[in-house]
């Protein structure tokens, strides 16, 4: 019987793990791009989240069924309740919020504020935790704010209408998808990563359905065909595959090799805001996106 080479199967399993997860960074980043093409055809964001998730959802409904065979554990209230919460709060809320705020600024600066995510957890553990901050954690918080502050700079020096109310809400966002993170750690531990997302997204995508039945008329969805088509393509290309590719990826090469290679995605958006939506690259947007990108990858090397 011929020996098992284990270094040469982890190193496969590496290479695949950092392929995946490099392949969702880069489909996340393409929401901002397709959510700011879809909205040059004057469609709203209640109405376009909607149709992402009525797109996205079959597929989620189908990855909880199948996730449901392998393990028949039931799942409790406590647990069902901590799951509808949290899909609330970090797919439905924070999405909610950055399609709102897309209406309003850059792709480049939306995904920016996005990536200040491991940030906020920072602060929250020493608000809410008591968890100290290392003397490179606070390094990393002046690099990352600073860098923002010299994005927001230019965005002002271009006269962007309503930058500070969109930015608001994005960053309203990536406190939700923050606080997520914080209480999703023990409920992912327990249903597995995949069901969890499953049902998570599940809540999400019917509270997003519920929000437009409630708010807009049956007639909105009468929309121009190459916005079926952009909706179409967040729930599967920015939505669902990146969903199970990352999963797929950290369980290969563990989620802090994960949230490395991850940091290419602020990089990914800029560069297609620039090459598909024709937005401003200046020196001031390059140097505090570099100075973003450093403080993030500081405070994410070593945390989890």
């Amino acid at each position: 019987m011929p020996k098992v080479n284990t270094n040469e199967i982890s190193r496969k399993a590496s290479v695949t793990g950092s392929l995946f997860v490099a392949l969702a960074a880069f489909g996340f980043s393409a929401k901002a791009i397709l959510v700011k093409l879809a909205y040059l055809h004057q469609v709203d964001a209640v109405t376009l989240l909607a149709m992402r998730m009525a797109f996205a959802l079959p597929f989620f409904l189908l990855m909880g069924l199948w996730k449901s065979v392998p393990n028949r554990n039931k799942i409790s209230w406590v647990d069902a309740t901590a799951v509808a919460g949290l899909g609330l709060l970090g797919y439905y809320l924070a999405s909610f919020l950055d399609f709102w705020g897309l209406q309003f600024i850059s792709a480049g600066l939306e995904r920016l504020i996005l990536f200040l995510y491991p940030t906020l957890v920072v602060i929250f553990s020493f608000l809410f935790l008591e968890r100290p901050i290392k003397c490179k954690e606070i390094i990393a918080l002046i690099l990352s704010y600073l860098g923002i502050a010299l994005v927001f700079h230019q965005q002002i020096a271009i006269g962007q209408p309503d930058m500070m109310f969109g930015s608001s809400l994005v960053f309203g966002s990536t406190v939700a998808y923050a606080v997520y993170l914080m209480g999703s750690h023990r409920v992912i531990n327990k249903l597995g990563p995949r069901r969890f997302t499953a049902y998570g997204m599940t809540i999400a995508c019917t509270a997003c359905l519920a929000q437009f039945a409630l708010t807009h008329p049956i007639t909105a969805l009468r929309a121009p065909a190459p916005v079926y088509a952009l909706a179409l393509g967040m729930a599967v290309f920015s939505t669902v595959m990146p969903s199970l590719l990352l999963s797929m990826g950290i369980q290969r090469v563990g989620a802090s090799q994960a949230s490395l290679i991850s940091s290419i995605g602020p990089v990914a958006t800029i560069a297609l805001a620039y090459a598909v939506l024709g937005e401003v690259m200046g020196t001031e947007q390059l140097l505090g996106s570099a100075l973003v990108l450093t403080g993030v990858l500081v405070v994410s090397i070593g945390r989890n």
